[in-house]
């Protein structure tokens, strides 16, 4: 079932990256519409319906058990990618992606249901492999959306998200009726058993945590590739998305050094606050015009936000009991999708107003203050990393 679920969330990221960086190209191809401001409010829309989507989902879920609502929620969105893909007209357009999106979002609910099957000690080795699933998949769904658009149609890319969908649905309908695949497993019956119940002030000063690092974290995404571009005086598109894909490099290399640890019984010897301060420093390398330290700057940012955000997942699942782990996820990530819609609206005023420099200072200003405020908020001391996630 394990292997299973987690297929479904790789099919699911990648088939959600393949337009992502390109909308700009797809308006102008598809609709003829050049407006920045239209395709920032439409991302701007989809973050926003991710965030009233998945709470709904998750009280759903709560009396429709997920491998039944999944195949369901996945058929619509196959749907409503085809009323995208063949849509002339721009309201129709918008009304049909962002429902197939607020379809789509009821796959975060996986996250969850993986960590209920999960016993605790296994909790931060299945976070972290998440967390590279997520990073690679979306680089990898970007990548296979930029070789598409040069092949083929705009409208054709909607069609491959749609078949993404429909093998999605097939998976869990696979899954429902496989007679050795199980919705529980005797560990995480102990677990359930013996989990305290999740304090709600606790879990939304989390999310506060959450809010202002996500905000800083992305605050640098939106123009990072301009940025090494102009840096680097290297106008090549390809080299741009390694560059940019140096983060995702070094959570997967952080996943390695975290098993290989753990297999030799080797503790965790950085805290809390090293990773922190290291982030800031990786932001304010990355500002320097010199490319070696953009470089490095660029892989301690990397390093830290992989570490930093297995760390902040955890606290989460600590908080909570895995009979309300999609309900609490489902506010904690509302929390995290607005920290990412504030970033990008906050990023394009930095650039307007103070260049390509400043989102990477407020950035570093920003994991500064989450350091300053993390005991305040998890009211507890900045702890040495658990479970193997921490170099």
């Amino acid at each position: 079932m394990r292997r299973v679920l987690l297929t479904l969330t790789s099919l699911a990221v990648v088939g959600d990256a393949v337009l992502l960086p390109f909308y700009p190209q797809y308006f102008a191809s598809r609709f003829g519409v050049n407006d920045a401001s239209l395709v920032g409010n439409y991302l701007a829309a989809m973050c926003l319906v991710v965030m009233l989507a998945l709470p709904a989902w998750a009280a759903l879920a709560r009396r429709v058990a997920l491998l039944r609502l999944l195949p369901v929620t996945q058929l619509a969105a196959a749907l409503l990618c085809l009323c995208s893909a063949f849509s002339n007209s721009m309201p129709v357009f918008w009304l049909a992606s962002l429902g197939m999106v607020a379809c789509k979002a009821s796959y975060l609910l996986i996250y969850p249901l993986l960590m209920s099957q999960t016993p605790r000690q296994q909790h931060g080795s299945l976070i972290g492999l998440l967390s590279v699933i997520v990073h690679f998949g979306g680089i990898g769904g970007a990548l296979l959306g930029g070789a598409l658009l040069g092949l083929l149609p705009p409208g054709d890319i909607f069609l491959l998200m749609a078949l993404a969908d429909l093998l999605q649905m097939a998976l869990c309908l696979w899954l429902r009726w496989h007679p050795r695949a199980s919705c529980a497993t005797p560990e995480a019956e102990q677990e359930q058993a013996s989990s305290p119940q999740a304090a709600g002030a606790a879990l939304w000063r989390l999310g506060l945590l959450m809010l202002l690092f996500y905000c800083s974290a992305y605050l640098v995404r939106g123009f990072f590739a301009l940025y090494w571009q102009q840096q680097s005086g290297i106008d090549n598109n390809l080299l741009a998305a390694a560059v940019f894909a140096l983060p995702a490099a070094m959570a997967l290399l952080g996943l390695w050094h975290a098993r290989w640890r753990s297999q030799r019984g080797l503790a965790a010897t950085a805290g809390l606050r090293h990773l922190w301060w290291l982030g800031a420093a990786g932001l304010l390398l990355q500002a320097q015009p010199w490319l070696p330290l953009l470089l490095l700057g660029r892989c301690l940012f990397g390093w830290a936000l992989f570490q930093l955000t297995v760390w902040l997942d955890l606290q989460l699942f600590r908080h909570s009991s895995p009979a309300r782990y999609a309900r609490d996820y489902s506010r904690i990530s509302l929390c995290q999708n607005l920290g990412v819609l504030l970033s990008s609206s906050a990023a394009g005023v930095l650039v307007a107003g103070h260049g390509l420099l400043a989102p990477f200072v407020a950035a570093a200003l920003g994991l500064l203050l989450c350091w300053l405020l993390s005991p305040v908020l998890l009211r507890e001391p900045a702890p040495a990393l658990s479970q193997g996630v921490c170099p």
